[in-house]
């Protein structure tokens, strides 16, 4: 289990185990500050591309059901918690706070401004053609300022995967999203990984493109600090969503209450 540099980058923070994953308890500063001196180190030189990844109580049952699944988080530089729920457990069954939760779609911005006035490049991979290019549209209006270095649609066959790769390494971003679903995005990464190494950030970021493209509408904020975004994502799709979240709510609650632990 890896310990996080945060702050002055001269102490550090044990993750907190949640449900068997270890979950980085960083604030949203701390992210960014993550991001900063990951990408001058791999532009420097002096470090190689680091995996960041989310947990939420989908991520968690899949976890333990599966043991590629479990290698590849086990992998990650560090695990951000994507979920209300993941909160909950921490305090409830690790005894320990995570200070926020790090939802992708809302940590995205606050990486997004600072990539813009630091000069981090970013490339988009994932969604459909239409919600990547909208995704890609609405980005470059909020950040005028913010590189792409490139963008793609998540529908590729194996056969054309080795293309896709060598597309993102000739971009050469600092920074790839991998918005492929869970867990396509997350075995993507690890089979490739070790190829984006003058890469800074490699983060996979589910739904993302989804909400960043306009296509997808977020939760009212009272269901998002209520940890309900799940119910109104259900109610928006109920038949590709309600089983999933019915059985995998239930396991991910039984998995932090019998595999999280204060240290």
């Amino acid at each position: 289990m890896k310990l996080l540099r945060a702050d002055s980058w001269s102490n550090f923070i044990e993750p907190v185990v949640v449900g068997g994953v270890p979950v980085a308890p960083l604030t949203t500063q701390q992210w960014v500050e993550l991001m900063v001196s990951d990408c001058k180190a791999v532009r420097a030189g002096t470090e190689k591309v680091k995996y960041h990844t989310a947990v939420n109580g989908n991520v968690l049952s899949q976890f333990a059901r599966r043991g590629d699944v479990r290698e590849t988080i086990l992998r990650a530089d560090a695990v951000a918690a994507d979920g209300v729920s993941i909160l909950w457990g921490a305090r409830r069954f690790a005894r320990r706070e995570i200070p926020s939760r790090a939802a992708t779609t809302d940590l995205f911005h606050d990486l997004a401004r600072t990539a813009e006035r630091e000069g981090f490049s970013m490339y988009f991979l994932g969604a459909t053609e239409e919600e990547n290019a909208a995704a890609l549209a609405n980005v470059r209006k909020s950040y005028p300022l913010l590189k792409i270095a490139g963008a793609r649609s998540g529908y590729f066959t194996k056969a054309e995967e080795a293309d896709v790769v060598q597309q993102i390494i000739d971009s050469r971003p600092d920074i790839l999203w991998v918005a492929l679903g869970m867990p396509r995005e997350d075995l993507f990464v690890a089979r490739h990984l070790d190829k984006f190494e003058r890469i800074g950030w490699v983060k996979t970021c589910g739904g993302l493109f989804n909400f960043l493209s306009g296509l997808r509408s977020r939760a009212p904020q009272w269901m998002q600090q209520a940890g309900l975004e799940w119910a109104y994502r259900t109610l928006l799709e109920p038949r590709r969503l309600f089983w999933r979240y019915f059985t995998t709510n239930i396991h991910a609650i039984w998995l932090m209450a019998t595999r999280s632990r204060p240290r």
